[in-house]
């Protein structure tokens, strides 16, 4: 099998997702293929962009046609991450017709969901350009696929938050009531988290954000609160970490980042973002 190997954005283990993906389409044979294309015939088929956008996922791509089909050839005509226009060939794919037939839809699946996602992520990257803001990603993902999702994110030129709820303490609302408020709960999160672990507080009024300070959190989560009140919260506390979150769209995040604030996390990076819409055309390989 021959492919692009992806770069630098640390495309995560996911042989076990593909392999459940094909189990769920093609199950015990593909039988529209297996019933009416010739055992013998090959062909080569590429896979183009319908819109413009970001391509994410092609060493994804790639490995689903191996586990189709390890003689297939795959070769990328973009380099991941690469902004493309309507009509651009993102890869070509080569071999066996029914094996590329068979992994057409499982290929395209994970091609144009990540896609979606870079593209998304970097539109939100580019609004706020200039600024000293990070755009990062949250848990609100589709089940399953966190790791993909959140590798798309990175390919966009986002940043990823906590993978789950076991690499990082974040004090939410249902939290702070359970422990009986914010000092409590941050005291207790300290007394038990490592070293190298952060703790961040949900603030939704300026009270609770004063509180969080007055605890020494790591970071404070200014949630779902106006542009105006965000400014306050960071000028008054200039050397603390101030996150923004909830409500973030593309036509507020440049008001959000001009606050100052140091990280902007948005759950429609994965939640809400539209598939790209791509398509993969065969051609036979005629012998002679």
């Amino acid at each position: 099998m021959k492919h692009q190997i992806d770069g630098d954005f640390g495309l995560p283990e996911c042989g076990d997702t593909i392999r459940h993906a094909l189990r769920e389409d093609v199950g015990w044979a593909d039988i529209t293929s297996l019933f009416t294309v010739p055992e013998d015939a090959a062909a080569t088929a590429v896979i183009t962009a319908k819109e413009p956008g970001v391509v994410a996922g092609l060493g994804v791509a790639a490995a689903v046609f191996e586990a189709v089909d390890s003689d297939i050839a795959f070769l990328a005509s973009l380099e991941e991450g690469a902004v493309f226009e309507s009509g651009a060939a993102l890869c070509t794919v080569a071999g066996r017709a029914r094996s590329l037939l068979s992994g057409e839809r499982v290929a395209l699946n994970f091609l144009q969901r990540l896609s979606g996602i870079a593209t998304l992520t970097r539109a939100f990257v580019d609004r706020i350009g200039g600024s000293d803001a990070r755009i990062v990603d949250t848990r609100k993902t589709a089940p399953g696929l966190r790791a993909l999702e959140k590798y798309a994110v990175r390919v966009g030129g986002g940043f990823n938050h906590r993978m789950g709820l076991f690499d990082a303490v974040l004090i939410k609302e249902n939290h702070i009531s359970a422990a009986g408020g914010i000092a409590a709960a941050v005291a207790a999160a300290y007394q038990r988290a490592s070293h190298v672990v952060t703790v961040t507080v949900e603030c939704r009024t300026l009270d609770q954000v004063r509180q969080a300070v007055e605890a020494d959190v790591d970071i404070v989560l200014l949630d779902n609160m106006s542009p105006d009140t965000m400014r306050e919260a960071v000028e008054t506390y200039p050397d603390v970490s101030m996150e923004a979150s909830g409500g973030v769209s593309l036509d507020n995040v440049a008001d959000i980042a001009a606050t100052g604030v140091r990280i902007i996390s948005v759950g429609a990076l994965t939640h809400s973002s539209r598939a790209l819409d791509l398509s993969m055309i065969l051609s036979l390989q005629h012998a002679g």
